[in-house]
C-alpha cells in the first residue's frame, strides 16, 4: 500500500472520524465509503480503549457543513466546475453525486492520489489531480468560462498565508463567476500547533491562523464573503452525538479559544 508522509497522514483521523460516525444509530453524514475504505487502510482502527471514541464529530460536522454548501451552489449552478482541494480519502463527490453537468476535479499530493486509486472506485465527470495545492499549474487543468466551486476542507491552516492569499486570488482571476469554502483556524490554535499531539504525531503543523477569516475578503475586490457555519458548537452535535461526548464539548465551548478555534466560512465572487 502507498505510504504516506508528514501532513498527508492527516487523513487518518478524519477519515476515521466520518467511519464511526456511520455506525451510530442516526449517523450526522452517514457515509459508507469512509467506513469501507478506513477498514481497508487500518482494519484494527476501531480496536483498543478509544477505539470507538466518537470525540472526532466536530470533523464529521464540518464535513456535513462543506456537502451542504456545495449542494446549494450547485442546485442553483448545475453546469459548475467543482475543485475539491486536499481531497484525501474524503468521498465528497459520492456524497454528494453531481449531475452530469457537474466537472469536478479532487487535487491532492501524489501519494494520496495513488492511494485514493487504490481504495475508491472511478466515477465519470469526476478527474483526479496529482499535485501539490501550491503548485498552481494545475489551474491550466481546468476549463474556464464556467461558475466555479472551491472547496478545501482541513486544507488552509497548512498553507502560509502567502500561499493561501495567492491561491484564492488566482482561482478568483480565472474563473468568471463562483463560491469558495474553507476552514481555517485562530491565531491562539496556529501558534498552539507546535504542541498539538495529534500533529505532533504526524510531525506537522498548522502554518496559519486567522481570529477574523471574513476579513480575507479585503485579499480581492470580487471576492465577498457570505457567512460561517458551526463546528464546535454545532446543534448537530447536541443533536446525535452520544451524551459523553456532548459533555466533552459542552465544557470545552465554556473556553472561547477553543470554541472558536476553527471557523468554516464561505466567500463567492
Amino acid at each position: 500500500m502507498t505510504e504516506l508522509v508528514g501532513v498527508q497522514k492527516t487523513l487518518s483521523p478524519v477519515l476515521k472520524a466520518k467511519a464511526l460516525d456511520n455506525r451510530l444509530p442516526d449517523p450526522i453524514l452517514g457515509d459508507e465509503y469512509a467506513e469501507r475504505t478506513m477498514r481497508r487502510l487500518d482494519p484494527g482502527y476501531d480496536k483498543g480503549r478509544f477505539g470507538t471514541s466518537q470525540l472526532g464529530l466536530a470533523a464529521v460536522v464540518r464535513a456535513k457543513a462543506h456537502d451542504d454548501w456545495a449542494r446549494s451552489f450547485l442546485a442553483g449552478h448545475p453546469e459548475a466546475v467543482v475543485l475539491h482541494l486536499g481531497c484525501g480519502l474524503d468521498a465528497r463527490v459520492y456524497r454528494i453525486d453531481p449531475p452530469a453537468t457537474v466537472d469536478w476535479y479532487d487535487l491532492d499530493y501524489p501519494a494520496v492520489i495513488t492511494l485514493r486509486q487504490q481504495m475508491l472506485p472511478p466515477r465519470e465527470h469526476c478527474t483526479l489531480i496529482s499535485s501539490s495545492v501550491t503548485d498552481l499549474t494545475w489551474l491550466e487543468q481546468i476549463p474556464r468560462g464556467r461558475p466555479l466551486l472551491m472547496i478545501a476542507e482541513g486544507l488552509v491552516p497548512y498553507l502560509t498565508e502567502t500561499e493561501l492569499r495567492r491561491l484564492l486570488t488566482s482561482v478568483v482571476e480565472t474563473f468568471p463567476t463562483g463560491g469558495i469554502q474553507f476552514d481555517t483556524v485562530s491565531v491562539w490554535a496556529w501558534r498552539t500547533s507546535k504542541w498539538d499531539p495529534t500533529l505532533r504525531r504526524y510531525g506537522t503543523r498548522f502554518r496559519c491562523g486567522f481570529d477574523d477569516p471574513a476579513a480575507l475578503a479585503d485579499w480581492h475586490p470580487r471576492l465577498e464573503y457570505v457567512d460561517e457555519a458551526p463546528m464546535n458548537d454545532s446543534p448537530l452535535l447536541t443533536a446525535k452525538a452520544p451524551a459523553n461526548v456532548r459533555r466533552v464539548y459542552r465544557l470545552l465551548n465554556l473556553l472561547p479559544g477553543l470554541k472558536r478555534s476553527t471557523a468554516i466560512v464561505r466567500f463567492r465572487f
